[in-house]
């Protein structure tokens, strides 16, 4: 069956109107990005060039490179093959990672949806009627009877019309944003699908930076474990050699009680290191993105980590470009500023243009023939007058939130720098913390081999050499706390830095054009 097209005038009328979309003005303030403060640095004083050094494990001096880039696998540097694999595990299949992904993915189809506003809305409708009305509506004037028409009867039997109706159309629809607040609204999107990249990003590097810490965590654990279990090995040893001189009538019964709160004060460090490395494990399997009862392979030693010697230091004027909460919240602003100019737009004139074309017949196949086509064509405009002051209030909030945006902003700059600063301080302080805690368990050492040497003579009494013993095991104690917060303050110097998410793969490009 041939049916003729509709007379399509209002929609090419429509389409005529559609370059005002880019015709337009967008209202309200222009976005320019904030630029680094003048004159920052990481240290009130000149920084050294490198951190003092100590003749033991994780002793070695590390150097700074000023201006030189972080690497996104910056954990390699560590040169432990089971952390690397680790790290790639978390990254793979912590759940924080895929969460992250959907927020950035969701605020993408955001952005698109608020597009499509720029288009005209284009539908087809089909609408079928039957009807039946009522018969005894055709009436005459009663039989003798004169008069104005009152006194009416019917002609005749109530005979029921009954009816068909067939309507299609095509309608259009287009709201021309002349002012640009649509403009300003897909800008706003745009910044907070910017916000929930670097989201993403940071999720990124806060996770390696968790499995770093909490595997150094897990090798000084272990450590410290196996250090306190040889304390009280040899304090259950002095408390045999006090109970036969006791018993000998070589020690009193002070003597024995002493050794016993030594033993008991030994033993009492065990519970809670064992509760420490279970807990930590634990932390680990979930960033891992396993199960409490999963296997982690073989226990990860301290010995086994590598202390980088050269640790980079970008400019204090690219810290802003390079950490992603920086960055996320820069975007909170664009997206306050751009919301400014949607509530401006609201309080100009708003345009519509509406189009309609179709055909209706009370038979389907004459609906586009000679009688059925219809069009239509509406044009309006709408200039709010008096609103009770919400449009004015609420482009005054707008503009409140984007000077709270702002503040927050700067607050988030100070307290990177701060972050960088601090971990600096801590990387120069904990180098210096080894090179002593390195002397005193030399010291305690050298102490133990000369009570040992002079037992071995005859010089000294066993209680003696065992009490050098357990100096010697408290002094390596603390040497593995100091060793693992240098590892720690390594990572940490890493992720303050921004941890090189710019240098990922699949990472966002690092600058926008603005």
């Amino acid at each position: 069956m041939d049916v003729p097209l509709p007379r399509l005038a209002g929609v090419r009328a429509l389409a005529a109107a559609v370059p005002l979309m880019a015709g337009g003005c967008a209202v309200g303030p222009t976005f320019h990005r904030p630029a680094a403060p003048a004159g920052a640095a990481y240290t009130s004083a000149p920084l050294p060039p490198q951190t003092a050094a100590a003749s033991v494990a994780a002793g070695d001096a590390q150097r700074f490179l000023s201006g030189h880039d972080v690497a996104f696998e910056w954990w390699r540097e560590f040169g432990s093959t089971a952390l690397d694999a680790r790290v790639a595990q978390a990254l793979r299949a912590n759940p924080s990672v895929a969460a992250a992904q959907a927020a950035l993915r969701a605020a993408q189809e955001l952005v698109y949806a608020q597009r499509g506003y720029f288009y005209p809305t284009v539908g087809v409708g089909y609408a079928f009627e039957r009807q039946q009305i009522e018969g005894n509506v055709a009436t005459t004037q009663a039989p003798g009877v004169q008069g104005n028409g009152e006194n009416l009867v019917p002609s005749g039997p109530a005979q029921p019309l009954i009816y068909n109706l067939h309507t299609a159309q095509l309608t259009v629809g287009y709201t021309p944003d002349v002012f640009g607040g649509n403009r300003r609204k897909v800008e706003s999107l745009e910044a907070q699908a910017d916000v929930q990249r670097f989201e993403l990003e940071a999720t990124y590097v806060t996770l390696a930076s968790n499995v770093v810490a909490a595997s150094v965590e897990e090798a000084a654990t272990r450590a410290q474990l196996a250090a306190s279990k040889e304390i009280v090995t040899l304090g259950e040893r002095a408390l045999e050699v006090t109970d036969t001189k006791y018993a000998r009538g070589y020690a009193s019964a002070l003597d024995v009680a002493a050794a016993q709160a030594q033993l008991a004060a030994a033993r009492a460090l065990l519970p809670p290191l064992e509760r420490q490395l279970t807990e930590t494990l634990d932390l680990l399997r979930v960033l891992l993105g396993r199960l409490p009862n999963a296997d982690l392979g073989a226990p990860l030693e301290l010995e086994a980590l590598h202390l980088p010697r050269e640790l980079p230091l970008s400019l204090p004027a690219k810290l802003i470009e390079q950490r992603p909460d920086v960055r996320a919240a820069e975007e909170q602003m664009r997206s306050a500023n751009a919301e400014v100019g949607v509530a401006a737009a609201a309080m100009f004139p708003q345009f519509t243009i509406d189009a309609a074309a179709g055909g209706a017949a009370n038979e389907f196949d004459w609906m586009f023939r000679d009688g059925g086509p219809f069009w239509s064509l509406i044009a309006g405009v709408t200039q709010p007058l008096f609103a009770g002051g919400t449009l004015l209030h609420t482009r005054r909030a707008a503009e409140q939130a984007l000077q709270q945006a702002a503040a927050q902003y700067r607050e988030t700059v100070l307290a990177a720098y701060q972050n960088v600063a601090d971990t600096l301080a801590a990387v120069l302080a904990d180098a210096r913390a080894l090179e002593s805690a390195a002397g005193a368990e030399e010291a305690a050492r050298s102490t133990l081999d000369l009570t040992r040497e002079q037992q071995r003579e005859g010089f000294a009494d066993p209680l003696t050499e065992l009490a050098a013993h357990v100096a010697e095991r408290q002094a390596m104690l603390a040497l593995v706390q100091v060793q693992a917060m240098r590892f720690g303050d390594t990572a940490a110097l890493y992720q303050a830095l921004g941890g090189g998410w710019w240098n990922r793969a699949a990472a966002a490009p690092a600058a926008r054009a603005d």
